[in-house]
């Protein structure tokens, strides 16, 4: 395992290799195979080795820490943790549940791309083989059991463990031999003449017959096979994966992921995570080879071999690119969502009125005080237009600078350090005169040219930038807007809570020299705050253990002039 990094050990990328030697040659080649190479290289300051006893173990850390660390490099999953799960729990009697968080101890499929599907397969369970999903078993039943959606194991509980496996093996993906054991278990109770529990049984097939009933497309060569087809735009890719069984495709789920420009690391990452907490078929089908120990780490998940082919002719072939002209279809339709979003569309408006490529990442300043208290600045980002909340962050002003051009540079000099990614636009709020403050700033810090740089004032809507004419806004330039209005509320906010809390403190605990008895010592003398507040200079002399020098300190203090 390698992990590239930053001097303030952000993980920028993770990867592994069998031969380190040999993909070290990769990132340092005079002409890399990957786009995203060269930059990586040049934002890396540091690169930490793992070794691992097995390529499958290295595979398992691999998806750990890049679910831990997110990195901007690798290819992932948009959204995973946001997919559902179908959920059977570990009580005595199970229930099941359709939830994006399975709880411990539960044995969970998914996640599922398609949360409409996942419901309706938890409803059609319900409604076929009566499972329950009540919380808590109510002694006298409930709602669900009486309108005949649950079967009542909180009255009677015989055969409802059945009923709980029934479920399990048609998730598991085991109908056809659960088809075989219903039917025989028909005949028997047929044959003793226990019509009714052949009745159940009987209709017990039917659900499971129900569940696997949609086909697409069949082949004599398609048994228990997935196809993977991959499609992408720009660092947009969707994945397609078409289940096949029983000489027919079965199912297609959908998933987007971020593509980093390598497919055969886009296609290895999405394998890894598809097919955790799901049994990888007996034969898998890839747009290109996988990567390095995913076909060893394939057949520990089976318990069994699994076939990862590239076909090139043939049914198999014909499979495969099926797979790719549905992703070419779903990529088409994930690019519209999400250009298509208000808040997409103005972050692009934006790009298009500033001559920006795009303008998806955006970084506003704003500065508050009041007669020089309470110094304080505020930064916000937007990403695709919307607030990103939890990379805003609040600021109070260390230095001297009473101003607010000195104490905006201060903000962003401290903002600087703490930086990994530059966005496609600073912005600020204010004119040319803290553009050309900031502007100073970021040439000392040498990062004058890495970003555009605007300032928006107040009057008119007017967007200032270096070498540019001054833009007065109209809605093209709402994302601008909506940057600065959203640091001013956010500053404000902030400011108000330093003063609330100012107000709070009291003025006395400021003086030097004054602890806690001499204090105590002033209260019983003048019988509270508020004979401090009268006393005179003399008349606080005259207190134990007040001198001359700490009297006229708390005098000041609580006078805002010397005696």
């Amino acid at each position: 395992m390698y992990l590239f990094k930053t001097a303030q050990g952000r993980v920028l990328y993770v990867g592994k290799a069998t031969r380190l030697s040999d993909r070290v040659r990769a990132y340092f080649a005079t002409t890399p195979d990957r786009a995203m190479i060269p930059e990586l290289v040049a934002r890396a300051d540091d690169i930490e080795c793992i070794v691992t006893p097995t390529p499958q173990e290295a595979l398992v850390l691999e998806r750990q820490l890049i679910r831990e660390h997110r990195p901007r490099f690798n290819s992932l999953l948009k959204d995973d943790k946001s997919f559902p799960y179908l959920v059977l729990t570990g009580e005595a009697l199970p229930r099941i549940m359709y939830t994006r968080h399975p709880p411990k101890g539960s044995q969970k499929w998914g996640p599922f791309p398609n949360p409409a599907a996942a419901k309706q397969v938890m409803q059609l369970l319900r409604r076929n083989l009566g499972l329950r999903d009540c919380k808590e078993l109510l002694p006298q039943g409930c709602l669900a059991m009486h309108i005949g959606l649950c079967a009542g194991p909180c009255i009677e509980p015989a055969g409802y463990l059945e009923r709980v496996e029934t479920a399990r093996k048609i998730l598991n993906g085991h109908a056809t031999e659960l088809l075989e054991e219903l039917a025989a278990e028909m005949d028997a109770a047929s044959e003793a003449q226990a019509y009714e529990q052949a009745a159940l049984v009987r209709d017990r097939i039917r659900a499971v017959r129900e569940v696997i009933s949609q086909h697409v497309v069949s082949s004599r060569l398609y048994r228990d096979s997935d196809a993977i087809g991959v499609a992408v735009q720009g660092d947009l890719a969707a994945v397609v994966v078409l289940h096949a069984d029983e000489g027919i495709v079965q199912a297609q789920d959908v998933w987007p992921m971020v593509h980093r420009g390598d497919l055969g690391e886009t296609v290895s990452a999405f394998v890894a995570e598809h097919y955790e907490s799901r049994r990888p078929p007996r034969l898998l089908l890839t747009p290109v080879p996988l990567l390095d120990g995913v076909e060893a780490w394939l057949e520990e998940q089976r318990g069994a071999k699994v076939d990862c082919r590239v076909p090139m002719r043939g049914d198999l072939a014909t499979l495969r690119r099926l797979a790719d002209q549905n992703a070419e279809v779903q990529v088409g339709r994930l690019a519209r969502r999400g250009s298509g979003s208000l808040e997409q569309r103005a972050a692009d408006e934006g790009a298009v009125l500033l001559g920006l490529d795009r303008l998806d990442h955006v970084v506003c300043f704003d500065m508050a005080q009041l007669q020089g208290e309470e110094r304080v600045g505020a930064s916000v980002v937007l990403r695709n237009g919307r607030p990103a909340k939890k990379e805003y962050r609040t600021y109070t002003v260390k230095g001297e600078a009473m101003d607010d051009l000195r104490m905006m540079q201060e903000v962003v000099q401290r903002w600087l350090k703490r930086q990994d990614e530059w966005p496609d636009l600073l912005l600020l709020d204010g004119g040319q005169t803290h553009l050309d403050a900031i502007r100073r700033t970021l040439e000392e810090a040498k990062v004058w040219g890495r970003f555009q740089v605007a300032a928006l004032a107040k009057r008119e809507e007017t967007v200032f930038r270096d070498g540019h004419e001054p833009i007065v806004l109209d809605r093209h330039g709402r994302v601008l807007v909506h940057a600065r209005d959203e640091a001013h509320r956010f500053v404000n906010r902030f400011h108000r809570k330093r003063r609330g809390r100012s107000t709070l403190e009291d003025p006395l605990e400021s003086v030097e020299g004054l602890g806690a008895k001499k204090m105590q010592a002033l209260l019983r003398h003048f019988g509270g705050r508020k004979g401090i507040e009268q006393a005179s200079l003399a008349d606080l002399q005259t207190v134990p253990g007040i001198g001359k020098a700490l009297a006229e300190r708390v005098h000041q203090r609580l006078h805002g002039v010397s005696p």
